[in-house]
């Protein structure tokens, strides 16, 4: 009995051809769903995502929210959907979504559906706007075009974490013969428990994000321009509305990459992480247009990449950790020179990740405000800043160093769309001081001092040899004892997030919460180095991230970043060990 002739007919073919292997592939396992919930490839069977592993999916998160939420059907979720689709299998954002809200509704759920393609941020807007139990965004982000997900956020507006992901994956495992109607989702269309929220948040979002403008004068007369891409995503609309909202004129927009395309035909990967392949055409277009800054959003408009034309002609993309010095440094200083805030500056707080530059740190010393450090994953920093926000306390950003920016208490996670605008603002107000964004993120470093960054990642495809890496490292100078040296540098301190284990604290124990399930060890160097070396939840990666912080006064940029290559080459040779592990280097 088929529901949809495209999934049915890939199965069919399998069978006709006896392929157990790629049969296996299929069916052998059922997707994992994760704090991140959903992201696999679109396609049949129970390990991709397609109409039945939705319809499943839906079921299990309901009754997980029923048992939740005795209010679940006066309140309600909201869903979301980018502009992703795969021919062959017939999956799409958007029909995804739609059968998501099929479920609900079948349960007497009211639910809030955008009509039309909307960026990740706006669903997790959307709960806390509307006071709503839950939210769901499909996307796969900046995943490859055959890729999508399934986003899950709770009721504070912030990504899901332990143990929810533990007890949605149960709800699932036990709903798994769809309901009586679930196929059906015309009829959802004429039900009044049918919302579509997208005319309201159009509204609502821009006129919250205005807060955050502070030189609406600077921006009406600037003559900076800009180039806008969107990498065939979701982003145009609202990086253009973002403009309008703080009275900036609006951005060029990369004509070959402005309108959503699910095939991403002009990019190798949709990651501006990616850094100069993304932006070939964005580099052209300023060219011609004579624009001097880019900035670039990944398709589902949650990220934020930005260049900047060097007076040499050449273009600097700036790094994560860049731009969240730049806007770290921006947002706090509009917050203390126009902020009608009035909560004292003990009662302001920045968060960034772990691996994530300190540079954040450095600032909140120097000028007292508070600095926290979270786990890796907005879904913590989202998490920690509705918990600060209900103390009464300011948080007013949050980053980390994977291009991902908070600058808004209004959405609880990265948003790309005003953290493009607010970039601009700042470019605009700088360039009446006559600075640059480097020339302003060099004084930045100059006053609260330089932080060096270089990450990188080994690729392993052996579960075994990345925990006997680990466990080797656990047990270097003999049983349970951890490296004293890499190479000429002496190791200060260790912080072991898998175990636990924490050598700067009193009791050895670890403030951030631990996982036995992934790898993640923290070496403090007494040359004022930090290097972290972790798993990667979603690929087949060890994972690097070290930083060199100086004190402030210490200029010498070059001799800084000449002691960070040094201590990533002791880093990869002895804690690493690329040849005796068979690793394979990141290929530029």
């Amino acid at each position: 009995y088929q529901q949809n002739p495209k999934t049915y007919a890939i199965v069919k073919q399998l069978l006709a051809e006896g392929n157990a292997g790629e049969l296996q592939k299929y069916f052998g396992s059922r997707m994992e769903f994760g704090t991140a919930g959903l992201r696999a490839a679109m396609g049949a069977g129970i390990s991709h995502m397609n109409d039945l592993t939705i319809i499943q999916t839906t079921q299990g998160f309901c009754r997980y929210l029923e048992k939740n939420f005795s209010d679940l059907k006066k309140r309600g979720v909201v869903i979301g959907f980018d502009a992703r689709a795969h021919l062959s299998s017939g999956g799409s954002s958007k029909r995804f979504a739609r059968l998501a809200a099929n479920t609900f509704i079948s349960q007497g759920v009211p639910v809030y559906l955008f009509s039309d393609i909307i960026p990740t941020p706006f669903v997790p807007y959307t709960v806390t706007h509307l006071k709503l139990c839950a939210g769901i965004m499909v996307t796969a982000s900046h995943n490859p075009k055959q890729d999508n997900g399934y986003k899950v956020y709770w009721e504070n507006g912030a990504q899901i974490i332990s143990p929810h992901d533990k007890g949605i994956s149960q709800a699932i495992e036990e709903n798994q013969e769809p309901w009586p109607q679930a196929w059906d989702d015309k009829q959802i269309d004429s039900n009044p428990l049918l919302h579509d929220p997208y005319a309201m948040v159009n509204k609502e979002y821009f006129k919250d994000i205005q807060k955050q403008c502070f030189y609406r004068n600077i921006n009406k007369e600037t003559n900076l321009k800009f180039v806008h891409t969107s990498v065939h995503g979701v982003g145009h609309k609202f990086v253009q509305l973002a403009f309008k909202a703080f009275d900036l004129s609006p951005p060029f927009a990369v004509p070959e990459q402005k309108d959503p395309d699910p095939d991403f035909p002009t990019v190798k990967y949709p990651n501006p992480e990616e850094g100069k392949g993304v932006l070939t055409l964005s580099f052209a277009l300023a060219e011609k247009d004579g624009a001097r800054i880019i900035l670039a959003n990944d398709p589902d408009a949650d990220r934020l990449a930005v260049a900047e034309k060097q007076e040499s002609g050449e273009w600097k993309v700036f790094s994560g950790n860049e731009l969240g010095a730049l806007l770290g440094w921006w947002i706090f200083t509009c917050w203390k020179n126009n902020s009608r805030d009035t909560r004292a500056i003990k009662d302001v707080y920045m968060l960034s990740s772990t691996v994530s530059s300190k540079i954040l740190r450095a600032i909140a010393l120097k000028e007292g405000f508070h600095f926290e450090e979270t786990l890796t994953g907005f879904k913590w920093m989202g998490n920690r800043a509705k918990q600060l926000m209900d103390q009464g306390k300011a948080v007013l950003f949050a980053f980390e160093e994977a291009i991902g920016y908070m600058c808004c208490p209004a959405v609880l996670d990265k948003d790309g769309v005003s953290a493009a605008v607010i970039t601009a603002e700042m470019a605009s107000f700088l360039a009446t001081r006559n600075l640059s964004l480097s020339q302003q993120l060099k004084a930045v470093y100059d006053e609260y001092g330089f932080h060096i960054t270089k990450a990188s990642y080994f690729i392993c495809h052996d579960p075994k040899v990345i925990q006997q890496l680990f466990d080797n490292l656990r047990n270097f100078d003999g049983k349970n004892t951890y490296p004293k040296s890499c190479g000429r540098f002496e190791v200060s301190g260790i912080r072991d997030l898998t175990t636990g284990y924490d050598s700067s604290q009193p009791d050895q124990k670890a403030i951030l919460p631990t996982s036995k399930s992934s790898q993640m060890i923290t070496f403090t160097f007494a040359n004022g180095g930090v290097a972290t070396m972790r798993t990667s939840g979603t690929e087949p990666k060890i994972k690097y991230y070290s930083e060199l912080c100086a004190p402030p006064g210490n200029s010498d940029v070059e001799q800084l970043k000449k002691e960070l290559d040094e201590l990533v080459s002791a880093l990869e040779k002895h804690f690493f060990q690329p040849e005796k592990n068979k690793l394979q280097r990141k290929t530029e």
